[in-house]
C-alpha cells in the first residue's frame, strides 16, 4: 500500500468560487486534480485529505464534491479544515460518505498497516492576529490532538509493523518554525510522518520538512501542482 496526501482541494460544484483570487496558478484547478490524481494513485492506495475540501456551506452541497473525489482511485481519509463549514457531527458525516471514504475527528482509524490520526489545528501564539478567542480554540485543538494520538496508540500506532501518519490542516509550528503545543505532542507520540496544508503560495523549499527527526510534508494542493504527494509505501 502506498500513502498519498493532498490538502486544500477547494472544490465548489454547489457553491462556485473562483480560486484565481489567490493567484493565476489556481486557474482550472479542479480539472487538474481530477486529471492528475489517477496518474499517480492506484485503487489499492490510501489518500489523506487534510482539510479545506469543499466551499459548500451544507453537507448536501459538499457531497456533490465528495462523490467526485470518491470516484477517484484509492481509499480516502478526510480531515476538517478551517473552510469546511459544511462538516456536520462526525456520526452524520460517516453515515453520509460515499464508499471508500473515511473521516477522522477526535479519534484515529486503521487502514491495513496504516494508522491515521489528526485534528484541524489552529493559529498559534505569536501569530499577528492571535487573540483571546484564538487561544481558546488553540487549547481545544491541543486536547483534540491528544485524544486522537491516544486513539492511534490504542490502535497499535507504536507497533513495528504499523505506519502512523498524523494529519493536520494548519502547520504544527508557530511563526518562524517555533515550538507549539502541537509540536510538543508530536514529540511525545512520535508519529512516522506528519502531513499538513493550509499554506498557499509557499514553495516546498520553505516548508517545514521535519520536526525532531519526524518527517513533515506540506501537501497544500497548489504547492504540489494539484497532484497527490507520495508519503510512504508500506
Amino acid at each position: 500500500m502506498r500513502i498519498f496526501a493532498l490538502a486544500d482541494l477547494h472544490l465548489s460544484i454547489s457553491a462556485p468560487k473562483p480560486m484565481t483570487v489567490f493567484g493565476p496558478g489556481w486557474a482550472g484547478h479542479p480539472q487538474a486534480i481530477f486529471e492528475r490524481w489517477p496518474t499517480v494513485v492506484g485503487d489499492d492506495d490510501l489518500v489523506l485529505l487534510p482539510g479545506d475540501l469543499s466551499w459548500a456551506m451544507r453537507l448536501p452541497g459538499a457531497l456533490e464534491d465528495l462523490v467526485q473525489v470518491a470516484a477517484l482511485p484509492g481509499t480516502k481519509v478526510l480531515l476538517r479544515g478551517n473552510h469546511d463549514y459544511w462538516w456536520p457531527a462526525i456520526g452524520k458525516l460517516r453515515a453520509s460518505l460515499p464508499p471508500r471514504m473515511l473521516a477522522v475527528q477526535n479519534d484515529a482509524l486503521r487502514v491495513g498497516p496504516v494508522v491515521v490520526s489528526g485534528t484541524r489545528g489552529w493559529l498559534t501564539p505569536g501569530a499577528d492576529s492571535f487573540g483571546p478567542e484564538d487561544r481558546a480554540i488553540y487549547l481545544r485543538e491541543q486536547e483534540r490532538l491528544r485524544l486522537s494520538l491516544e486513539a492511534a496508540r490504542r490502535l497499535g500506532a507504536d507497533l513495528a509493523d504499523t505506519f502512523h501518519v498524523l494529519m493536520l490542516h494548519y502547520p504544527p509550528t508557530g511563526p518562524g518554525g517555533t515550538p507549539t503545543a502541537f509540536t510538543d505532542l508530536i514529540e511525545q507520540y512520535r508519529p512516522d510522518a506528519v502531513v499538513y496544508g493550509h499554506l498557499h503560495g509557499v514553495p516546498q523549499s520553505r516548508s517545514l520538512r521535519e520536526w525532531q527527526g519526524i518527517p513533515a510534508y506540506l501537501v497544500a494542493a497548489d504547492s504540489l501542482g494539484f497532484t497527490p504527494k507520495l508519503i510512504a509505501e508500506v
